[in-house]
């Protein structure tokens, strides 16, 4: 067979630098998805615009960058020095082209290999770029990174900086849509990490003056922490850190200003060096685990000629601050010991604080270890992968595997043996698992975890999805919950989403957690079929059909074929992000839609099963949560479909 196939010179293909990126985006901007995920392509084109733009001021030019996002247009339009308008053409169109490469001027940037702006260009249907600089501008279009206009430098009297245009491609990003919690949050990361720098958004300033300590306060109720945030700055190096009640551990980690949501070598140095300091603090070898428990934490530092894994810049790999300067670790240890040793010298309330927190981890951690022992031994967990878990072949966590594969990896949760053999027939078995519940999960609200590892449908999740000791070895990357459209399934979607938030919040602040949308109905005639998700598109789809249509209501999963199924959980499949934003009273709202029933709040929660949180009021505390009251609800906290979405 092999001799049959030849190989000469006409097999040899060169590639522009548009056509390899337009072939091989995913090398450039990591997965093109829909929007629908925060590290969709479509937010990485934005990114690689405004680091651009953020490297100026960091250099100590222009202290405010304007940014829109309409009908899918982007626009950015910063105020710094203005790329020099001889070369404005080249810095967006040729590969290895740029300023950056010049370590004086731009000596902790993020973008340094000189492909970011090229690779929007190429993926966009329509770029344009526009330098005004000493009184003169330059502006160039680009379609698909292919120029069609070149401008020449003619005077201007606008204000000097850089004004980037672009549409991605809908070729590339089919069906996509820019979700506005998501580029908001990516721009208080900016803000948060550039104090002072004003960032507009469709009219709406961002804006931080104390850097890391108003994102932890953001992302943190002060209410539900044991003792005020710690806050240490160095040069270079900027830390926060705190303890919740919650479970687990959660941290948010940048490298000059990048938002490394997968961590790496600092992150790895920051976890390492808070458990030596606190150690060495009190004189205990104390368990790891129960130090990092409910911790919140964040570190930003920044280095030169920063080594990323990938394109997209989501994890580091530098292990020196420099290249003739000391580890990162040794950068990172040496002032956490000092700094945090410090710090806890001077405040006593908090070092008892973060004494007593890890002793009560300590003693829970012990509790419960014999309870996991004895699961792990029993036979339900010894047949867990042929009856509860129908197992993937690659998984989130596999070292040897590949990243692009290790993204695609997906466990729907499901309940009932008819929706899960659905699924279990359609799903692609290389990356798509399926776990199936047996009637409806416990509600675990003020539950504790020793209580919920003793229930088993929880017990075997978790252990399925092992994310016990953190989302470290998580197995895949997303976590669908897959339930009827239904009050009953919206009811299970509840007992998940509180067992989550409760237990392993981490999974929902780092975009792991989905809810899965199947059509509610099927419109058809001989010649077409529609599937519908709402009555809008029901509607839609009777109109195309004339009137003349067979339509299907389904009512659960297990109604819909695996041969239908295919379609819906493929490259086409709709998937609802549950997203964890800014602060809000989680716990007021866990506590009244899950905790103790009153048949007031029943009908209450049936009467609004399909309006949005934000449309009605907050329950009154005073009336014990009997009734909606006169408290309306903080327009940050929307929770679509009964809850499906946590935004804060």
């Amino acid at each position: 067979m092999a001799d049959n196939i030849k190989y000469t010179e006409d097999n040899i293909v060169s590639l522009d630098w548009k056509e390899h990126i337009r072939l091989r985006p995913g090398m450039y901007i990591g997965k093109l998805g829909n929007g629908a995920s925060a590290d969709d392509g479509i937010y990485i084109l934005l990114k690689e615009i405004l680091d651009n733009s953020v490297d100026e001021y960091v250099m100590g030019n222009g202290k405010k960058i304007d940014v829109s996002v309409k009908n899918n247009k982007v626009t950015v339009r910063d105020y710094g020095r203005g790329i020099p308008l001889g070369k404005v053409v080249e810095c967006v169109s040729q590969i290895n082209t740029g300023g950056k490469y010049d370590s004086q001027a731009f000596k902790k940037s993020v973008g340094l290999n000189g492909v970011g702006t090229k690779a929007v260009n190429a993926l966009s249907e329509y770029f344009i770029v526009k330098s005004i600089r000493e009184g003169k501008s330059k502006q160039a279009e680009f379609r698909k990174g292919e120029i069609i206009k070149n401008g020449e430098i003619v005077s201007c009297d606008e204000n000097q900086g850089t004004i980037t245009e672009f549409i991605p491609d809908s070729g590339i990003f089919s069906d996509y849509t820019f979700r506005e919690e998501y580029i908001v949050d990516m721009l208080w990361n900016y803000a948060f990490l550039n104090s002072g720098l004003k960032l507009k958004y469709n009219n709406e300033t961002i804006y931080s003056q104390n850097g890391l300590l108003d994102l932890l306060s953001k992302k943190v109720d002060e209410k539900n922490i044991k003792y005020p945030i710690i806050y240490l700055k160095g040069e270079d190096i900027e830390v926060a850190l705190t303890q919740s009640s919650q479970y687990g551990d959660d941290y948010y980690s940048f490298v000059n200003g990048q938002f490394t949501t997968q961590g790496g070598t600092h992150l790895n140095a920051f976890r390492e060096a808070i458990v030596k300091t606190i150690r060495d603090f009190y004189n205990k070898n104390f368990d790891s685990r129960d130090i990092h428990s409910g911790m919140i934490g964040a570190i930003s530092v920044r280095i030169e000629e920063p080594i990323f894994e990938s394109q997209t810049k989501t994890k580091l790999g530098s292990n020196n601050i420099s290249p003739d300067g000391p580890t990162l670790r040794s950068f990172i240890g040496n002032f956490i010991s000092k700094e945090l040793d410090n710090y806890l010298h001077s405040h006593d309330e908090t070092a008892k604080a973060i004494l007593d927190k890890i002793k009560n981890a300590e003693k829970e951690r012990k509790e419960i270890a014999g309870i996991r022992n004895l699961a792990k031994k029993s036979e339900k967990i010894a047949n867990l992968h042929n009856k509860k878990l129908r197992d993937c072949r690659i998984h989130y966590n596999m070292s040897n595997a590949d990243p692009g594969s290790k993204e695609k990896t997906i466990i729907f949760i499901t309940e009932g043996d008819s929706a899960s053999g659905s699924i279990t027939k359609a799903r692609d078995v290389q990356t798509q698992a399926v776990f199936s519940l047996r009637g409806k999960p416990l509600n675990t609200y003020g539950m504790t975890k020793k209580i919920v590892y003793q229930n088993e449908e929880f017990n075997l999740l978790h252990h399925a999805l092992n994310i016990e000791d953190g989302l470290e070895n998580l197995r895949y990357n997303k976590v669908v919950i897959a339930t009827d459209a239904d009050v009953d399934g919206m009811h299970i979607r509840l007992l998940l989403l509180t067992f989550f938030l409760q237990y392993f919040p981490e999974l929902v602040t780092h975009n792991h957690l989905f809810i899965l949308e199947t059509p509610l109905f099927r419109v058809r005639d001989k010649q077409q079929t529609f599937y519908c998700y709402s009555e809008e598109e029901k509607q839609k789809a009777i109109n195309i059909l004339k009137g003349k249509a067979e339509i299907t209501r389904f009512k659960g999963l297990g109604e819909i074929s695996p041969d239908e199924f295919g379609g819906f959980i493929g490259e086409n499949i709709r998937l609802k992000p549950v997203t964890l934003k800014s602060v809000t009273q989680v716990e007021e709202l866990l506590s009244y839609y899950m905790g103790k029933n009153t048949p007031m709040r029943q009908e209450f929660i049936i009467s609004n099963l399909k309006v949005e949180l934000n449309n009605f009021e907050q329950p009154n505390s005073k009336t014990n949560g009997s009734k909606p009251g006169e408290k309306p609800i903080n327009k940050e906290v929307l929770v679509q479909t009964s809850i499906e979405e946590f935004n804060y």
